[in-house]
């Protein structure tokens, strides 16, 4: 019985722990921009949120209608085409150095930094697993290119991760925000 129950204890942190992550992760891959501020708060993912009928609507074969307060990104003069830019780094004090140095040139208006990912991969012929922390870039597509020199020539690994994906659409006063507060 204590057996049982210490595994859903450890179960339940441990699902805690990943869920904010994966939360961002399917949020920024699928597009999701149905939530509004009233009643998404950053952090509170683990608390209120149910996948399966955002998934539903998400992929349904009736298109849904924008709401006022989200745009595609076409649509408006006031932003720019924009992406979210993963970029993995060895540590936290390297994250907050690259993350900084990337706001500070106005390469990007925001990076997240998300604690305890673990990236299991093939280098020099052997599969090796390490503990990362992964950046979450959000900058206009034009600067990809300004960036990506900007993390080469910063990063301590040889070959860092530079991924990029385009942002369709979300909050005009965010995506107004994030041409704002980037270079041209």
């Amino acid at each position: 019985m204590d057996l049982k129950l210490s595994n859903r204890i450890g179960s339940s942190v441990l699902t805690r722990r990943r869920i904010p992550f994966v939360g961002a992760f399917c949020v920024l891959s699928l597009g999701l921009s149905s939530f509004s501020s009233s009643s998404f708060k950053p952090g509170c993912a683990a608390q209120s949120l149910s996948f399966a009928p955002l998934l539903r609507s998400k992929f349904s074969s009736k298109a849904s209608s924008s709401s006022s307060s989200s745009i595609k990104m076409e649509e408006s003069s006031k932003t720019v085409p924009s992406i979210v830019v993963y970029v993995t780094v060895p540590n936290r004090e390297a994250g907050k150095k690259l993350a900084n140095s990337i706001v500070r040139e106005k390469l990007a208006a925001c990076v997240n930094i998300v604690p305890g990912v673990e990236s299991v991969y093939e280098w020099e012929g052997k599969v090796q697993s390490d503990s990362e922390e992964l950046l979450i870039i959000k900058t206009r597509q034009s600067l990809l290119e300004s960036l990506t020199e900007h993390v080469n020539a910063n990063h301590e690994y040889d070959v860092p991760e530079v991924i990029a994906l385009p942002i369709t659409g979300g909050s005009d006063k965010y995506l107004e925000w994030l041409k704002n507060s980037t270079r041209n």
